[in-house]
């Protein structure tokens, strides 16, 4: 994304905060017995390793997650940190990572099925200053979603019935 670009949201989003306010939504279904996601035109697959009951088709719920931390390392950075702080990014990479036990999740017992350790290494390329570059990743660990859901969980509400 582009400065002029980022302007233009900002510029836009002042002047009606509305424009702004968005209800991403993630649906999952069955399909072939693994979870069959999707989110407007894209549509992805999410499945469980052998070894718990799953097919090991598709990734699982655990690395879209890691997945979303490390993807958002990348894409709000490059997208639309560094226009914001005219950082020249020639790379990006990121490895998000953590700790599972995998008998939590089939209940055995003393056994956690939460992930833990959880960690992201972000390794920019660029030959601009370092001091726009920290305030850059400095904003990041602001305002990156995803990042601050895992850092700070808010309450989700759950509805579970049968059809």
């Amino acid at each position: 994304m582009t400065a002029p670009t980022l302007a233009n949201a900002e510029a836009t989003f002042a002047a009606d905060p509305g424009t702004a306010r968005g209800t991403p939504t993630v649906t999952a279904t069955l399909v072939d017995g693994r979870a069959r996601l999707s989110a407007g035109a894209f549509t992805w697959d999410a499945d469980l390793p052998i070894v718990i009951g799953g097919t090991n088709a598709a990734p699982s719920p655990t690395a879209y997650l890691l997945g979303a931390l490390a993807g958002c390392g990348v894409a709000f950075l490059y997208d639309t940190l560094a226009p914001q702080f005219g950082v020249r990014i020639d790379g990006i990479k990121a490895v998000a990572r953590c700790s599972t036990d995998l008998r939590g999740l089939i209940g055995m017992h003393g056994a956690s099925p939460e992930l833990d350790d959880l960690a992201l290494d972000i390794e920019v390329t660029t030959s601009d200053p370092g001091d726009r570059v920290e305030a850059m990743f400095a904003a990041w660990r602001e305002r990156c979603p995803i990042f601050l859901a895992l850092l700070r969980p808010r309450k989700v509400a759950l509805s579970a019935k049968v059809a």
